[in-house]
């Protein structure tokens, strides 16, 4: 029964570390500079998941596997006077669609929410079980 009961807990331990990753990407969508102030686009992240808990070995739940860089390209803005400017012109901004991002906190929220609710539903269970042991 408890096993019931960490599947549920390690899903939510992984979808807030997935809404951690989001908000970052919300917070430097237009971020084209560096923490040194060098130019260098905020490039998007993903939170990839994986089965099992490594930290007990055991097969059920789920945990983050890794942090990946979002290779899809920048997006260009032509802003020819702007001192990042290429040869054509072009600025070079983070790959963060806003409006995806917003889409992804929200299943990532609902999924949170999902399995607070089974976890509930477990807690019940072993409640309704330890009564009828009494």
């Amino acid at each position: 029964m408890f096993g019931s009961l960490d599947v549920s807990t390690s899903a939510m331990v992984a979808q807030r570390t997935r809404l951690e990753v989001i908000s970052s990407n919300l917070a430097n969508a237009n971020s084209i500079y560096d923490a040194d102030g060098n130019y260098s686009p905020f490039r998007r992240r993903m939170a990839i998941f994986a089965e099992g808990d490594p930290s007990t070995g055991r097969a059920e739940g789920v945990h983050v596997r890794d942090i990946k860089l979002d290779d899809s390209p920048f997006r260009k803005q032509f802003e020819p006077d702007h001192p990042h400017a290429d040869d054509a012109g072009y600025v070079y901004y983070p790959n963060v669609d806003p409006t995806m991002e917003r889409v992804n906190a929200l299943e990532a929220s609902r999924a949170y929410e999902a399995n607070v609710t089974a976890a509930e539903a477990t807690k019940a269970m072993m409640q309704s079980s330890l009564r009828l042991l009494a």
